[in-house]
This record gives C-alpha cells, structure tokens and sequence, in this order.
C-alpha cells in the first residue's frame, strides 16, 4: 500500500518549554498529520542525548530522554507541585539544550520528591517489565557519583563491576538510582499514552536505531562481553567508515564494535532485548548503518583516523534468522546508504526489508544512479532528504548551475523557491511504497534549519519549530498525496 510519512523528532516540537515534549504540542502535531493524510511519524533515536547532543551517541540504547517529559501534563496529574513550572512561548527556532537541561534536571527532581513515593508501586512495576532499566539507573547514578567523567575512568573496581563495592554503592545512592527508575517511568507513560493517540488515528511511529552503541553508555559497563574490548576494558578495535571522495581520512565514529561470535553464542540476547523493547514504542523501526550487518569498517582503538581500517565480514544471515524467529511480527526500514556491496544486497535479499532513496542524492551521478526516480523499487522507501542532509532548499542552492539544470528538467522546478516542493512531488510520484519528507522542506526552509551536518562539531540538533504547521498546508499535502495515490481520493479536510 502506497504511504507517506514525516521526518520531525521530538526535541523539534514547538512546545512551552526550552524544547519540544510529549505535551500538548506532539498531540496537535498527530492531529496536523491526520488532516494531512500522513501517516508513518519519523523521529531520531528517542535516549538521552550524548556528546554534542547527538541522540546517535547515547548513554542507553533503552532509556528515554527526560527533556521530552512534559512538566505540564505532570503538573496536571498532580506530580509536579503547582507554580513550579513556568510555561513560555518558543520566540528562537533554536534550543538552548544547557538551559533546558538544568531547567528540566531541577523540575524532575521536585517532581520526585513530590510523588516518587506515591508511585513506587508503578515505577516498580515498570521496572520489573523492562529489566534494562536498573542497570541503567545505577550507572547514571555512579555517573553523577563520579563527576560525569566515562565509566572507563572509574576506579577499576568500579568498572569492572565488583559485586560487593556495587553493593555499598547501590545502597549509598539509593536515592539517585530511585529518581532515575521514577524518570524512566515517567517517560515512558507519556510516550505510550502519544503513542496510543497516534495509533488511534492510524497513524505510525518510525523510530531510529543506530546499529552501534556509544563507548561511554551504559550498555558497554553493564555488557562489556558483547564488545571487542582487551582485559581492561578498552577498546581494541572502534567503528568508522574509510575514506571517499568527500573525507579523505575517512570517519572516525569511535563506537565500540561487538564481538558477534560471542553474541551468537546467547542467541544475540542483547540484540533481541533491544528490538524487542523498541517494538513496545514504535510500529516500525530503521535500522541506521544496515550495512555494518553485512560487513563493517574496523579501525584500531587511538587511531588519528580511518584511513587504515580494514572490512570484516558482519553477522549477516544468521543474525537475521535469529531475530525473525524470536521477533517475527518485527517491521524494519534498512537504512543501507553507503557503500552497498553485493554482500549487502543479498542480506537485504535475504531479509525483505526495503531500503533507502534519497532525492538528493539523484543528481550528478550518472544514469545508473539507484537514487533517481526512475531507479526506484517498490519495496523502499524514498526521502527528499535525510536528518543528515540539508533542507532541500539550502542543498539546491548549493549546487552547480548543472546540477540545477538536472533538477528543474526531473522535477520541473522552475528556480530555487519552487525546489523544495518539486521535491516533494517528485518523491510522492516515485514507485517507492512509502515516501518521506522532513517537516523542514514541508515548511520550504533553508539551511537555517539544517538538523545536522555530519563532521561538524557543534551546532547540530538545534532547529525546532515554534508553532504547530496549519490547516492550509495540512490542505496542500493532503491534496498532493491523493494526487499521487498515498491516500484515498476524497474532497478536501
């Protein structure tokens, strides 16, 4: 069935706090989407943000970001003290993320102290349905504990996880590690209860899974087997991917890899538990870095770059096989941009996922470029854009006057304001079963609102809308996706 779906993540919600929530606003924005016709929500990983923010280097592959907990619906329900929360209106299509974490981070713990003992009973019963999160609550406790510094810079009984230091630490802390499992829980109840509204309206949630996890996680301390650590728990080899024609030294991502002989051993346990857990919050799920399942980029650990990495063959079938079997209702997207091999085709052969288009990527690379119209499958899904791209109308304004050329005669836009929605035409008409687009070129905005740009530091994830998108472009989608058979044909909203 032809669909279309939009790429906005939570922290890009307008809401009346210093980013976007699972407030009021994430409501109107389903409702905004049913008038539209849309119905798959893309968002980027939903944890708690690492290193620049990046929600692709989380300290969990399970948790949940507590700058999406909405303080007015707490305040509602009576778990946030009344006159505590001072609610404000968005003027900056920019977040201050250190603002809004000391803002949240303070909000929470009045709320913990408030209510963390009323609702012991179901955080303990969420706790006891996902047993991920006291792991994870005790090493955000020992974070805190020692300064925010990596668990690898711990004491080394600390980090190798001494049963009976663990035992004084755990009681030591008992508090910290409480206001973790109550936050969780708290997140956790609002994201269902969206979910569920969404649902409600035949609408999807999309969510995102980076296929690697960051070195300074929780996953890593609580499960070192898992990754090709040496007997001190460094790192021995890291993920990257080698040099092209746009990085020359290739990329230096610096995640631990795994030890999938070892994982295969437990029947990829780990793995099992963490789809498994993203199937209770999403209907659909993008596996981010397919690729590296086929085959993956390794480099030593303290390498100035990627330039002398080297390919080893990935889990491949037998991963695949295994999780059909214990997860067979399981729905994937398999993002396999990048250097797609024929062992990565025949995976994704194997397995029947679709794969990835990316308009933007159509242009000056031939004619056998997979990425044009023309090129497209059914099985897949195509986007004008990713997160990691620009907004179409900033990329079409950086291109050569050949490339433009390209684009006006393939999507008939005439000059740059018209690109964007060319684009988004030219992906609703592709045979791609699902097209998706991100409310950034919805909007026509330019490189202003780039989510991300790979390489850089600092000065991603930043972009936000300040108001909920209205019922006239809600009308123009609408419109467009009957157009191009998305949707049922009907008159109007």
């Amino acid at each position: 069935m032809r669909t279309s779906g939009v790429l906005l993540h939570i922290s890009s919600l307008p809401s009346k706090e210093e980013t976007g929530t699972l407030g009021k606003s994430a409501y109107r924005f389903v409702d905004f989407m049913d008038q539209a016709g849309i119905k798959i929500w893309q968002v980027l990983p939903i944890g708690p943000t690492g290193y620049g923010e990046s929600p692709y280097q989380s300290p969990s592959t399970f948790a949940g970001n507590p700058l999406f907990i909405d303080c007015a619906l707490l305040e509602q329900e009576g778990i946030l003290p009344k006159g505590l929360f001072t609610p404000h209106k968005p003027e900056q299509d920019q977040i201050d993320f250190e603002k809004a974490k000391a803002v949240k981070s303070a909000l929470l713990h009045e709320a913990y102290r408030a209510s963390g003992e009323r609702l012991a009973d179901k955080v303990r019963a969420f706790c006891e349905k996902c047993a991920w999160v006291d792991g994870y609550a005790l090493f955000s406790a020992l974070k805190d504990h020692f300064g925010g510094i990596s668990w690898m810079l711990w004491p080394e009984a600390v980090r190798k996880k001494d049963e009976s230091i663990l035992a004084a630490l755990r009681q030591e802390l008992a508090d910290e590690i409480g206001y973790y499992r109550f936050i969780q829980y708290l997140f956790d109840r609002q994201w269902q209860r969206l979910k569920k509204y969404a649902n409600r309206r035949g609408i999807l949630l999309l969510g995102d899974m980076p296929i690697y996890v960051a070195e300074d996680s929780a996953d890593a301390w609580l499960a070192p087997g898992n990754f090709q650590f040496d007997e001190d728990l460094h790192p021995i080899r890291v993920a990257g991917v080698p040099p092209d024609y746009f990085s020359p030294d290739g990329q230096l991502w610096g995640n631990p890899l795994y030890r999938w002989d070892r994982m295969k051993k437990d029947g990829y346990a780990w793995w099992i538990e963490r789809l498994s857990s993203m199937t209770t919050r999403f209907d659909l799920i993008r596996i981010d870095h397919f690729i590296g399942f086929a085959n993956y980029y390794s480099v030593a650990a303290g390498a100035e770059n990627a330039r002398d990495g080297k390919w080893v063959i990935g889990p491949g079938r037998a991963f695949f096989r295994v999780l059909q079997q214990k997860l067979p209702g399981i729905r994937i997207i398999a993002e396999d941009l990048g250097e797609v091999n024929p062992r990565v085709r025949s995976l994704l052969s194997f397995c029947g996922y679709p794969g990835m288009k990316v308009l933007q990527f159509a242009f000056g690379g031939g004619n056998n470029n997979p990425h044009l119209p023309r090129k497209h499958r059914e099985n897949s899904v195509v986007y004008t854009g990713t997160h990691d791209n620009d907004t179409t109308l900033g990329w079409y304004q950086a291109q050569t006057a050949e490339i433009k050329k390209q684009v006006r005669r393939i999507t008939g836009a005439r000059n740059a304001q018209e690109a964007p929605w060319r684009m988004i035409l030219t992906a609703y008409a592709s045979v791609a079963e699902t097209a998706i687009v991100p409310m950034q070129d919805f909007l026509e905005l330019d490189s202003g609102a780039r989510m991300n740009t790979p390489g850089k530091l600092g000065g991603n994830w930043l972009w936000r809308l300040t108001k909920t998108p209205g019922r006239k472009l809600a009308s123009r989608i609408r419109q467009a996706l009957t157009d191009s058979d998305r949707i049922p044909s009907e008159s109007g909203i």
